[in-house]
Protein backbone atom coordinates (compact mmCIF):
# COMPACT_ATOMS: atom_id res chain seq x y z
CA UNK A 1 0.00 0.00 0.00
CA UNK A 2 2.88 2.34 0.67
CA UNK A 3 3.60 2.40 -3.07
CA UNK A 4 -0.01 3.26 -3.88
CA UNK A 5 -0.34 6.12 -1.43
CA UNK A 6 1.08 9.30 -2.92
CA UNK A 7 2.62 12.24 -1.08
CA UNK A 8 -0.73 14.06 -1.13
CA UNK A 9 -2.36 11.12 0.69
CA UNK A 10 0.29 11.17 3.38
CA UNK A 11 -0.12 14.93 3.80
CA UNK A 12 -3.87 14.46 4.32
CA UNK A 13 -3.22 11.64 6.76
CA UNK A 14 -0.70 13.74 8.71
CA UNK A 15 -3.16 16.65 8.81
CA UNK A 16 -5.79 14.37 10.31
CA UNK A 17 -3.36 13.17 12.96
CA UNK A 18 -2.62 16.81 13.74
CA UNK A 19 -6.35 17.52 14.06
CA UNK A 20 -6.66 14.66 16.54
CA UNK A 21 -3.78 15.97 18.61
CA UNK A 22 -5.09 19.56 18.71
CA UNK A 23 -8.73 18.68 19.46
CA UNK A 24 -7.67 16.01 21.94
CA UNK A 25 -5.61 18.56 23.85
CA UNK A 26 -8.39 21.17 23.69
CA UNK A 27 -11.21 18.94 24.88
CA UNK A 28 -9.11 17.35 27.62
CA UNK A 29 -8.05 20.64 29.22
CA UNK A 30 -10.95 20.46 31.66
CA UNK A 31 -10.61 17.37 33.80
CA UNK A 32 -13.67 15.73 35.30
CA UNK A 33 -14.03 16.38 39.02
CA UNK A 34 -16.53 13.60 39.76
CA UNK A 35 -18.16 10.53 38.22
CA UNK A 36 -21.31 12.40 37.21
CA UNK A 37 -19.16 14.73 35.15
CA UNK A 38 -16.93 11.93 33.80
CA UNK A 39 -19.69 9.49 32.85
CA UNK A 40 -22.72 11.81 32.31
CA UNK A 41 -21.20 15.17 31.33
CA UNK A 42 -22.87 16.78 34.33
CA UNK A 43 -26.25 16.38 32.53
CA UNK A 44 -25.50 19.56 30.61
CA UNK A 45 -25.04 18.35 27.01
CA UNK A 46 -27.28 20.02 24.35
CA UNK A 47 -29.83 17.97 22.40
CA UNK A 48 -28.33 18.45 18.93
CA UNK A 49 -24.85 17.51 20.11
CA UNK A 50 -26.09 14.34 21.78
CA UNK A 51 -28.11 13.42 18.66
CA UNK A 52 -25.02 13.67 16.45
CA UNK A 53 -23.02 11.68 19.00
CA UNK A 54 -25.62 8.87 18.95
CA UNK A 55 -25.54 9.00 15.15
CA UNK A 56 -21.74 8.84 15.05
CA UNK A 57 -21.68 5.97 17.54
CA UNK A 58 -24.16 3.89 15.56
CA UNK A 59 -22.70 4.73 12.12
CA UNK A 60 -19.30 3.17 12.60
CA UNK A 61 -16.70 1.76 10.24
CA UNK A 62 -19.28 -0.97 9.64
CA UNK A 63 -21.44 1.63 7.91
CA UNK A 64 -18.54 3.24 6.07
CA UNK A 65 -17.41 -0.07 4.60
CA UNK A 66 -20.56 -2.17 4.93
CA UNK A 67 -23.06 0.37 3.54
CA UNK A 68 -21.44 0.50 0.09
CA UNK A 69 -21.05 -3.28 0.20
CA UNK A 70 -24.80 -3.59 0.83
CA UNK A 71 -25.66 -1.28 -2.08
CA UNK A 72 -23.29 -3.10 -4.43
CA UNK A 73 -24.54 -6.58 -3.53
CA UNK A 74 -28.20 -5.80 -2.98
CA UNK A 75 -30.54 -2.78 -2.92
CA UNK A 76 -31.97 0.00 -0.73
CA UNK A 77 -33.94 -2.35 1.52
CA UNK A 78 -31.69 -1.66 4.50
CA UNK A 79 -33.22 1.83 4.67
CA UNK A 80 -36.59 0.27 5.49
CA UNK A 81 -35.16 -1.05 8.74
CA UNK A 82 -35.35 2.54 9.99
CA UNK A 83 -39.09 1.96 10.38
CA UNK A 84 -38.13 -0.43 13.15
CA UNK A 85 -35.76 2.21 14.52
CA UNK A 86 -38.56 4.80 14.72
CA UNK A 87 -40.89 2.36 16.49
CA UNK A 88 -38.09 1.44 18.89
CA UNK A 89 -37.17 5.08 19.59
CA UNK A 90 -40.78 5.92 20.49
CA UNK A 91 -41.01 2.92 22.83
CA UNK A 92 -37.69 3.79 24.48
CA UNK A 93 -38.82 7.42 24.90
CA UNK A 94 -42.08 6.25 26.45
CA UNK A 95 -40.99 3.43 28.74
CA UNK A 96 -37.23 3.55 29.30
CA UNK A 97 -35.79 7.07 29.36
CA UNK A 98 -38.28 8.48 31.93
CA UNK A 99 -37.47 5.57 34.26
CA UNK A 100 -33.73 6.18 33.89
CA UNK A 101 -34.02 9.87 34.75
CA UNK A 102 -36.56 9.25 37.50
CA UNK A 103 -34.17 6.88 39.26
CA UNK A 104 -31.10 9.07 38.50
CA UNK A 105 -29.05 6.17 37.15
CA UNK A 106 -25.54 6.41 35.73
CA UNK A 107 -25.88 3.13 33.84
CA UNK A 108 -29.05 1.56 32.43
CA UNK A 109 -28.46 -1.63 34.44
CA UNK A 110 -29.01 0.15 37.75
CA UNK A 111 -32.72 -0.03 36.94
CA UNK A 112 -32.65 -3.82 37.35
CA UNK A 113 -31.30 -3.45 40.87
CA UNK A 114 -34.53 -1.74 41.92
CA UNK A 115 -36.70 -4.68 40.87
CA UNK A 116 -34.45 -7.74 41.06
CA UNK A 117 -31.63 -6.80 43.42
CA UNK A 118 -27.96 -5.91 43.10
CA UNK A 119 -26.92 -9.24 41.57
CA UNK A 120 -29.23 -8.65 38.58
CA UNK A 121 -27.53 -5.32 37.91
CA UNK A 122 -24.11 -6.94 37.96
CA UNK A 123 -25.21 -9.83 35.75
CA UNK A 124 -26.75 -7.53 33.14
CA UNK A 125 -23.72 -5.25 33.26
CA UNK A 126 -21.37 -8.18 32.72
CA UNK A 127 -23.42 -9.44 29.78
CA UNK A 128 -23.39 -5.95 28.27
CA UNK A 129 -19.60 -5.86 28.62
CA UNK A 130 -19.33 -9.24 26.95
CA UNK A 131 -21.62 -8.28 24.08
CA UNK A 132 -20.07 -4.84 23.61
CA UNK A 133 -16.64 -6.45 23.35
CA UNK A 134 -18.02 -8.48 20.43
CA UNK A 135 -19.73 -5.53 18.72
CA UNK A 136 -17.06 -2.86 19.23
CA UNK A 137 -14.33 -5.36 18.47
CA UNK A 138 -15.95 -6.11 15.10
CA UNK A 139 -16.05 -2.42 14.19
CA UNK A 140 -12.48 -1.89 15.32
CA UNK A 141 -11.37 -4.78 13.12
CA UNK A 142 -12.96 -3.18 10.04
CA UNK A 143 -11.08 0.06 10.58
CA UNK A 144 -7.85 -1.81 11.26
CA UNK A 145 -8.04 -3.21 7.73
CA UNK A 146 -7.95 0.31 6.26
CA UNK A 147 -5.11 1.41 8.55
CA UNK A 148 -3.15 -1.72 7.68
CA UNK A 149 -3.41 -0.82 4.01
CA UNK A 150 -2.03 2.67 4.67
CA UNK A 151 0.83 1.89 7.00
CA UNK A 152 1.96 -1.60 6.00
CA UNK A 153 0.89 -2.07 2.39
CA UNK A 154 -1.01 -5.31 3.07
CA UNK A 155 -3.78 -6.81 5.19
CA UNK A 156 -2.14 -9.96 6.42
CA UNK A 157 -2.77 -10.95 10.02
CA UNK A 158 0.37 -9.40 11.51
CA UNK A 159 -0.30 -6.02 9.88
CA UNK A 160 -3.95 -5.96 10.95
CA UNK A 161 -2.87 -6.76 14.52
CA UNK A 162 -0.42 -3.85 14.52
CA UNK A 163 -3.01 -1.50 13.01
CA UNK A 164 -5.52 -2.56 15.67
CA UNK A 165 -3.26 -1.59 18.53
CA UNK A 166 -2.41 1.74 16.88
CA UNK A 167 -6.13 2.58 16.74
CA UNK A 168 -6.64 1.45 20.33
CA UNK A 169 -3.79 3.65 21.53
CA UNK A 170 -5.11 6.72 19.67
CA UNK A 171 -8.68 6.18 20.89
CA UNK A 172 -7.62 5.67 24.48
CA UNK A 173 -5.33 8.70 24.53
CA UNK A 174 -8.07 10.87 23.07
CA UNK A 175 -10.81 10.14 25.60
CA UNK A 176 -9.27 8.81 28.80
CA UNK A 177 -8.93 12.17 30.60
CA UNK A 178 -12.04 14.18 29.70
CA UNK A 179 -14.62 11.39 29.84
CA UNK A 180 -17.98 11.41 28.05
CA UNK A 181 -17.94 15.16 27.33
CA UNK A 182 -14.74 14.74 25.30
CA UNK A 183 -16.20 11.70 23.54
CA UNK A 184 -19.36 13.58 22.49
CA UNK A 185 -17.48 16.58 21.11
CA UNK A 186 -15.03 14.32 19.26
CA UNK A 187 -17.98 12.36 17.81
CA UNK A 188 -19.19 15.52 16.08
CA UNK A 189 -15.76 16.11 14.52
CA UNK A 190 -15.38 12.49 13.39
CA UNK A 191 -18.91 12.50 11.98
CA UNK A 192 -18.13 15.60 9.89
CA UNK A 193 -14.97 13.93 8.57
CA UNK A 194 -16.53 10.68 7.41
CA UNK A 195 -19.66 12.29 5.93
CA UNK A 196 -17.47 14.70 3.94
CA UNK A 197 -15.46 11.71 2.74
CA UNK A 198 -18.66 9.99 1.57
CA UNK A 199 -19.73 13.06 -0.43
CA UNK A 200 -16.30 13.14 -2.07
CA UNK A 201 -16.62 9.51 -3.17
CA UNK A 202 -20.08 10.12 -4.67
CA UNK A 203 -18.79 13.19 -6.52
CA UNK A 204 -15.90 11.32 -8.09
CA UNK A 205 -18.09 8.36 -8.99
CA UNK A 206 -20.59 10.60 -10.76
CA UNK A 207 -17.77 12.34 -12.62
CA UNK A 208 -16.31 8.96 -13.62
CA UNK A 209 -19.56 7.52 -15.00
CA UNK A 210 -20.21 8.87 -18.54
CA UNK A 211 -24.00 8.70 -18.22
CA UNK A 212 -26.68 11.10 -17.10
CA UNK A 213 -28.89 10.67 -14.05
CA UNK A 214 -31.80 9.12 -15.97
CA UNK A 215 -29.55 6.44 -17.47
CA UNK A 216 -28.05 5.58 -14.09
CA UNK A 217 -31.53 5.40 -12.54
CA UNK A 218 -32.78 3.12 -15.33
CA UNK A 219 -29.75 0.85 -14.97
CA UNK A 220 -30.34 0.48 -11.23
CA UNK A 221 -34.07 -0.03 -11.68
CA UNK A 222 -33.50 -2.74 -14.31
CA UNK A 223 -30.18 -4.41 -13.44
CA UNK A 224 -30.75 -7.46 -15.64
CA UNK A 225 -33.08 -10.22 -16.75
CA UNK A 226 -34.66 -11.90 -13.74
CA UNK A 227 -32.99 -9.53 -11.26
CA UNK A 228 -34.86 -7.31 -8.82
CA UNK A 229 -34.57 -3.54 -8.96
CA UNK A 230 -31.66 -2.23 -6.91
CA UNK A 231 -33.87 0.72 -5.97
CA UNK A 232 -36.18 -1.54 -3.95
CA UNK A 233 -36.80 -0.14 -0.47
CA UNK A 234 -39.71 -2.22 0.78
CA UNK A 235 -38.91 -5.90 0.31
CA UNK A 236 -41.85 -8.06 1.40
CA UNK A 237 -40.27 -11.43 0.55
CA UNK A 238 -40.72 -13.82 3.47
CA UNK A 239 -37.13 -14.98 3.79
CA UNK A 240 -35.88 -16.28 7.15
CA UNK A 241 -32.29 -16.83 6.02
CA UNK A 242 -29.36 -14.47 6.51
CA UNK A 243 -29.91 -13.23 2.95
CA UNK A 244 -33.32 -11.87 3.94
CA UNK A 245 -32.53 -9.99 7.14
CA UNK A 246 -33.27 -6.60 5.56
CA UNK A 247 -36.83 -7.39 4.43
CA UNK A 248 -39.90 -5.70 5.89
CA UNK A 249 -40.81 -8.63 8.12
CA UNK A 250 -37.43 -8.27 9.82
CA UNK A 251 -37.80 -4.49 9.96
CA UNK A 252 -41.09 -4.78 11.87
CA UNK A 253 -39.92 -7.50 14.27
CA UNK A 254 -36.22 -8.17 14.77
CA UNK A 255 -35.07 -4.66 13.96
CA UNK A 256 -37.57 -3.18 16.42
CA UNK A 257 -36.07 -5.37 19.14
CA UNK A 258 -32.52 -4.66 17.92
CA UNK A 259 -33.06 -0.91 18.15
CA UNK A 260 -34.86 -1.07 21.50
CA UNK A 261 -31.80 -2.84 22.83
CA UNK A 262 -29.42 -0.38 21.16
CA UNK A 263 -31.25 2.78 22.25
CA UNK A 264 -32.49 1.70 25.67
CA UNK A 265 -30.38 -1.18 26.97
CA UNK A 266 -26.96 -0.65 25.45
CA UNK A 267 -24.94 1.63 27.70
CA UNK A 268 -22.84 2.62 24.69
CA UNK A 269 -25.71 4.66 23.17
CA UNK A 270 -28.01 5.20 26.13
CA UNK A 271 -25.22 6.86 28.10
CA UNK A 272 -25.32 9.75 25.62
CA UNK A 273 -29.05 10.22 26.09
CA UNK A 274 -28.49 10.35 29.86
CA UNK A 275 -26.13 13.34 29.48
CA UNK A 276 -29.06 15.64 28.62
CA UNK A 277 -30.74 17.86 31.23
CA UNK A 278 -33.90 15.79 31.56
CA UNK A 279 -35.87 12.90 30.10
CA UNK A 280 -37.70 15.12 27.61
CA UNK A 281 -34.48 16.41 26.08
CA UNK A 282 -32.97 12.93 26.16
CA UNK A 283 -35.93 11.59 24.20
CA UNK A 284 -35.70 14.41 21.66
CA UNK A 285 -32.01 13.75 21.08
CA UNK A 286 -32.75 10.05 20.48
CA UNK A 287 -35.52 10.76 17.97
CA UNK A 288 -33.40 13.34 16.16
CA UNK A 289 -30.56 10.84 15.83
CA UNK A 290 -32.92 8.34 14.15
CA UNK A 291 -34.01 11.03 11.68
CA UNK A 292 -30.37 11.85 10.89
CA UNK A 293 -29.49 8.20 10.32
CA UNK A 294 -31.66 7.94 7.19
CA UNK A 295 -29.82 10.43 4.92
CA UNK A 296 -26.43 9.27 6.24
CA UNK A 297 -27.20 5.61 5.55
CA UNK A 298 -28.62 6.53 2.13
CA UNK A 299 -25.36 8.30 1.38
CA UNK A 300 -23.27 5.17 1.94
CA UNK A 301 -25.66 2.78 0.17
CA UNK A 302 -25.70 5.18 -2.80
CA UNK A 303 -21.93 4.74 -3.04
CA UNK A 304 -22.51 0.99 -3.44
CA UNK A 305 -25.18 1.52 -6.11
CA UNK A 306 -22.85 3.76 -8.10
CA UNK A 307 -20.04 1.23 -7.69
CA UNK A 308 -22.37 -1.36 -9.21
CA UNK A 309 -22.83 0.87 -12.26
CA UNK A 310 -19.10 1.57 -12.41
CA UNK A 311 -18.02 -2.08 -12.33
CA UNK A 312 -21.03 -4.07 -13.52
CA UNK A 313 -22.58 -1.89 -16.23
CA UNK A 314 -19.89 -1.45 -18.88
CA UNK A 315 -22.60 -0.40 -21.34
CA UNK A 316 -22.85 2.85 -19.38
CA UNK A 317 -19.08 3.03 -18.97
CA UNK A 318 -18.61 2.83 -22.77
CA UNK A 319 -17.01 -0.60 -22.38
CA UNK A 320 -17.82 -4.17 -23.35
CA UNK A 321 -19.36 -6.82 -21.14
CA UNK A 322 -19.12 -6.80 -17.35
CA UNK A 323 -16.30 -8.91 -16.00
CA UNK A 324 -15.50 -10.28 -12.59
CA UNK A 325 -13.84 -7.69 -10.37
CA UNK A 326 -10.70 -9.00 -8.72
CA UNK A 327 -11.70 -7.78 -5.27
CA UNK A 328 -8.39 -8.48 -3.60
CA UNK A 329 -5.57 -6.54 -2.03
CA UNK A 330 -2.23 -8.13 -1.21
CA UNK A 331 -3.82 -11.54 -1.77
CA UNK A 332 -6.70 -10.88 0.67
CA UNK A 333 -10.33 -10.10 -0.16
CA UNK A 334 -11.48 -6.51 0.47
CA UNK A 335 -14.83 -4.76 0.15
CA UNK A 336 -15.76 -3.27 -3.20
CA UNK A 337 -15.57 0.20 -1.64
CA UNK A 338 -11.97 -0.18 -0.51
CA UNK A 339 -11.10 -1.77 -3.87
CA UNK A 340 -12.41 1.37 -5.60
CA UNK A 341 -10.61 3.70 -3.20
CA UNK A 342 -7.30 1.90 -3.72
CA UNK A 343 -7.50 1.61 -7.49
CA UNK A 344 -9.56 4.51 -8.81
CA UNK A 345 -9.51 7.54 -6.53
CA UNK A 346 -7.03 10.36 -7.15
CA UNK A 347 -4.18 11.11 -4.75
CA UNK A 348 -5.19 13.21 -1.77
CA UNK A 349 -8.83 12.22 -2.02
CA UNK A 350 -7.81 8.59 -1.48
CA UNK A 351 -6.13 9.60 1.76
CA UNK A 352 -9.13 11.65 2.88
CA UNK A 353 -11.53 8.77 2.28
CA UNK A 354 -9.28 6.42 4.22
CA UNK A 355 -9.22 8.72 7.24
CA UNK A 356 -13.02 8.78 6.96
CA UNK A 357 -12.97 5.07 7.80
CA UNK A 358 -10.63 5.76 10.70
CA UNK A 359 -12.82 8.64 11.94
CA UNK A 360 -15.89 6.39 11.96
CA UNK A 361 -13.98 3.73 13.88
CA UNK A 362 -12.56 6.14 16.45
CA UNK A 363 -16.01 7.54 17.15
CA UNK A 364 -17.36 4.11 18.01
CA UNK A 365 -14.20 3.06 19.83
CA UNK A 366 -14.16 6.14 22.10
CA UNK A 367 -17.83 5.61 22.91
CA UNK A 368 -17.29 1.96 23.81
CA UNK A 369 -14.33 2.72 26.05
CA UNK A 370 -16.22 5.24 28.17
CA UNK A 371 -19.50 3.32 28.38
CA UNK A 372 -17.82 0.06 29.31
CA UNK A 373 -15.70 1.83 31.91
CA UNK A 374 -18.86 3.34 33.43
CA UNK A 375 -20.39 -0.13 33.87
CA UNK A 376 -17.19 -1.53 35.36
CA UNK A 377 -16.93 1.30 37.89
CA UNK A 378 -20.55 2.17 38.70
CA UNK A 379 -22.12 -1.29 38.55
CA UNK A 380 -19.27 -3.52 39.71
CA UNK A 381 -16.38 -1.72 41.40
CA UNK A 382 -18.26 0.93 43.43
CA UNK A 383 -20.76 -1.57 44.97
CA UNK A 384 -17.82 -3.87 45.78
CA UNK A 385 -16.04 -1.10 47.72
CA UNK A 386 -19.25 -0.27 49.60
CA UNK A 387 -19.64 -3.92 50.63
CA UNK A 388 -16.12 -3.87 52.00
CA UNK A 389 -17.03 -0.64 53.82
CA UNK A 390 -14.26 1.32 52.16
CA UNK A 391 -14.78 5.05 51.78
CA UNK A 392 -13.37 6.68 48.64
CA UNK A 393 -13.67 10.15 47.20
CA UNK A 394 -15.36 10.69 43.85
CA UNK A 395 -11.97 11.48 42.33
CA UNK A 396 -10.91 7.94 43.22
CA UNK A 397 -13.73 6.53 41.07
CA UNK A 398 -12.84 8.88 38.21
CA UNK A 399 -9.33 7.47 38.36
CA UNK A 400 -10.78 3.97 38.48
CA UNK A 401 -12.76 4.82 35.34
CA UNK A 402 -9.59 5.85 33.54
CA UNK A 403 -7.86 2.61 34.51
CA UNK A 404 -10.95 0.66 33.42
CA UNK A 405 -10.83 2.38 30.02
CA UNK A 406 -7.24 1.23 29.55
CA UNK A 407 -8.17 -2.35 30.42
CA UNK A 408 -11.16 -2.27 28.08
CA UNK A 409 -8.99 -0.92 25.25
CA UNK A 410 -6.67 -3.93 25.48
CA UNK A 411 -9.61 -6.37 25.48
CA UNK A 412 -11.24 -4.68 22.46
CA UNK A 413 -7.97 -4.94 20.59
CA UNK A 414 -7.91 -8.67 21.27
CA UNK A 415 -11.50 -9.06 20.08
CA UNK A 416 -10.75 -7.16 16.86
CA UNK A 417 -7.97 -9.61 16.11
CA UNK A 418 -10.33 -12.53 16.72
CA UNK A 419 -12.89 -10.94 14.36
CA UNK A 420 -10.27 -10.91 11.60
CA UNK A 421 -10.38 -14.71 11.51
CA UNK A 422 -14.08 -15.03 12.44
CA UNK A 423 -15.40 -12.89 9.57
CA UNK A 424 -13.11 -14.52 7.03
CA UNK A 425 -14.37 -17.94 8.10
CA UNK A 426 -18.05 -16.94 7.94
CA UNK A 427 -17.70 -14.86 4.71
CA UNK A 428 -20.59 -12.69 5.96
CA UNK A 429 -21.15 -9.23 4.42
CA UNK A 430 -19.60 -6.61 6.72
CA UNK A 431 -22.82 -4.78 7.60
CA UNK A 432 -24.69 -7.97 8.49
CA UNK A 433 -21.65 -9.28 10.40
CA UNK A 434 -21.38 -6.12 12.51
CA UNK A 435 -25.10 -6.17 13.34
CA UNK A 436 -25.30 -9.91 14.03
CA UNK A 437 -22.66 -9.94 16.76
CA UNK A 438 -24.90 -7.71 18.92
CA UNK A 439 -27.54 -10.44 19.16
CA UNK A 440 -25.51 -12.43 21.69
CA UNK A 441 -26.01 -9.85 24.45
CA UNK A 442 -29.21 -8.18 23.30
CA UNK A 443 -31.45 -11.27 23.44
CA UNK A 444 -31.02 -11.80 27.17
CA UNK A 445 -31.17 -8.10 28.05
CA UNK A 446 -34.41 -7.64 26.10
CA UNK A 447 -36.03 -10.61 27.83
CA UNK A 448 -35.00 -9.41 31.30
CA UNK A 449 -36.01 -5.78 30.75
CA UNK A 450 -39.33 -6.91 29.26
CA UNK A 451 -40.01 -8.74 32.50
CA UNK A 452 -38.84 -5.77 34.60
CA UNK A 453 -40.96 -3.16 32.81
CA UNK A 454 -44.14 -5.08 32.05
CA UNK A 455 -44.45 -7.72 34.77
CA UNK A 456 -43.83 -8.09 38.49
CA UNK A 457 -42.17 -11.48 38.16
CA UNK A 458 -38.58 -12.65 38.08
CA UNK A 459 -35.75 -12.89 40.60
CA UNK A 460 -31.96 -12.93 40.63
CA UNK A 461 -31.89 -16.64 39.72
CA UNK A 462 -34.24 -16.41 36.74
CA UNK A 463 -32.53 -13.20 35.60
CA UNK A 464 -29.21 -15.03 35.44
CA UNK A 465 -30.78 -17.99 33.63
CA UNK A 466 -32.54 -15.65 31.19
CA UNK A 467 -29.29 -13.85 30.37
CA UNK A 468 -27.54 -17.17 29.80
CA UNK A 469 -30.37 -18.42 27.56
CA UNK A 470 -30.29 -15.15 25.62
CA UNK A 471 -26.64 -15.76 24.80
CA UNK A 472 -26.93 -19.50 24.09
CA UNK A 473 -29.92 -19.35 21.72
CA UNK A 474 -28.18 -17.24 19.02
CA UNK A 475 -25.01 -19.27 19.57
CA UNK A 476 -26.86 -22.49 18.75
CA UNK A 477 -28.01 -20.98 15.43
CA UNK A 478 -24.48 -20.10 14.26
CA UNK A 479 -23.46 -21.99 11.08
CA UNK A 480 -20.39 -23.55 12.66
CA UNK A 481 -22.48 -24.93 15.55
CA UNK A 482 -25.21 -26.25 13.24
CA UNK A 483 -22.62 -27.88 10.98
CA UNK A 484 -21.03 -29.54 14.00
CA UNK A 485 -24.20 -30.78 15.71
CA UNK A 486 -26.51 -31.68 12.83
CA UNK A 487 -26.14 -33.99 9.82
CA UNK A 488 -25.76 -32.22 6.48
CA UNK A 489 -29.35 -32.84 5.35
CA UNK A 490 -30.63 -30.91 8.39
CA UNK A 491 -28.40 -27.84 8.03
CA UNK A 492 -30.27 -24.53 7.88
CA UNK A 493 -29.54 -20.81 7.84
CA UNK A 494 -31.47 -18.46 10.14
CA UNK A 495 -31.04 -14.67 9.90
CA UNK A 496 -29.81 -12.80 12.99
CA UNK A 497 -33.06 -10.82 13.33
CA UNK A 498 -35.02 -14.03 13.78
CA UNK A 499 -32.38 -15.35 16.16
CA UNK A 500 -32.96 -12.19 18.22
CA UNK A 501 -36.75 -12.69 18.25
CA UNK A 502 -36.46 -16.31 19.39
CA UNK A 503 -33.74 -15.54 21.94
CA UNK A 504 -35.72 -12.63 23.41
CA UNK A 505 -38.92 -14.66 23.70
CA UNK A 506 -37.20 -17.58 25.43
CA UNK A 507 -35.30 -15.24 27.78
CA UNK A 508 -38.53 -13.45 28.72
CA UNK A 509 -40.28 -16.74 29.53
CA UNK A 510 -37.33 -17.91 31.61
CA UNK A 511 -37.17 -14.61 33.52
CA UNK A 512 -40.87 -14.55 34.46
CA UNK A 513 -40.81 -18.21 35.49
CA UNK A 514 -39.83 -17.19 39.03
CA UNK A 515 -41.49 -15.02 41.64
CA UNK A 516 -40.02 -11.63 42.53
CA UNK A 517 -38.49 -12.24 45.97
CA UNK A 518 -36.78 -8.84 45.96
CA UNK A 519 -40.12 -6.98 45.97
CA UNK A 520 -41.34 -9.14 48.82
CA UNK A 521 -38.19 -8.36 50.80
CA UNK A 522 -38.62 -4.64 50.17
CA UNK A 523 -42.25 -4.77 51.36
CA UNK A 524 -41.26 -6.64 54.52
CA UNK A 525 -38.63 -3.99 55.28
CA UNK A 526 -41.23 -1.26 54.85
CA UNK A 527 -43.74 -3.02 57.13
CA UNK A 528 -41.07 -3.47 59.82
Amino acid sequence: MGAQFALADWIVFASYVGLLLITGWYFNRQKSANTKDYFLGGNQMPVWLVAISVLATSQSAATFLGGPDQGYRSDLSYLATNIGAFIAAILVMRYFIPRFYQNKVSTVYELLEIQFGESAKKQAGCLYLFGRIFASGARLYMAAIAVSMILFGDIVASSVVSATFILVAVGLGYSVIGGIRTVIYSDVIQCAVYITAAFLVIYFLLVSIPADFSQIWAALDNPGVGEKSKLTIFNWDLDFTSAGVFNMWSALTGFVLLNIAAFGLDQDMTQRVLTCKNAKEGGRSLLLSVVLVIPVMLLFITIGLLLYVFYQRPDLMLGGEAGAVNQTFSGEKVTIFMYYVLNEMPAGVRGFVTIGVIAAALSTLNSGLNSMASVLVQDIYRPWTLKRKKQHSDKHFVRAGQIAMAAVAVVLGGMAILCYFWQQFSDTPLLAFALSVMVFSYSGLLGVYGAALFTKRGNKTTVLLALICGFCVPLIFQPYIIQTLLPEQHHFDLGFTWQLCIGTFISFLVCISGKNHHDAQQLSKVSV
